[in-house]
């Protein structure tokens, strides 16, 4: 029993000694904070929803190999993202930027603000109009009827308590 707990135990830890973490060499701290920055906020294009940091796949690693040896060549952070948004497209981006094929992405919110603000304004004026006005009156018989009505109700919490 102690054996097949053992190789189960061991099993576990060689599991975790199959991941590697990948280092890389910087001259400075600035491509270094350039480097994260960018694992951070561009997209695995076979992962769904996973940043560059965060994922394991193979065309990851080859993304974080080609970030690494672009900030080493000394390239601007706009040419990387215009590398990697002419390779890979817009869906690399997190943040996408503006443009004729993202508006919709960036303008549905403004839209379902102004929709939801639309038809809150329309609820309340609606409101308004449904109250019955002011100068309607109950007849005298309505009255007495209403009265009777109240009287019962006040008798019956008296009983009561």
């Amino acid at each position: 029993m102690k054996r097949i707990v053992l190789s189960c135990v061991l099993a576990l830890f060689s599991l975790a000694a199959g991941a590697v973490i990948e280092t890389y060499q910087f001259d400075t701290p600035l491509q270094q904070q350039r480097y994260h920055a960018f694992i951070e906020e561009l997209r695995c294009p076979k992962c769904q929803n996973q940043n560059l940091s965060g994922s394991d796949s193979a065309i990851s690693k080859d993304l974080r190999r080609q970030l690494h040896s672009m900030i080493m060549e000394g390239k601007s952070d706009i040419e990387i993202t215009q590398y990697m948004v002419a390779r890979y497209g817009d869906f690399i981006l997190y943040r996408p930027r503006f443009s004729s094929q993202t508006a919709v992405l960036w303008l549905m919110p403004l839209g379902l603000l102004a929709l939801g603000l639309l038809v809150w304004w329309r609820m309340a004026s609606s409101r308004k109009r449904v109250q019955l006005p002011a100068d309607e009156v109950l007849s005298q018989r309505e009255q007495e009827r209403l009265r009777a009505l109240l009287d019962d109700d006040a008798e019956r919490a008296e009983e009561r308590s």
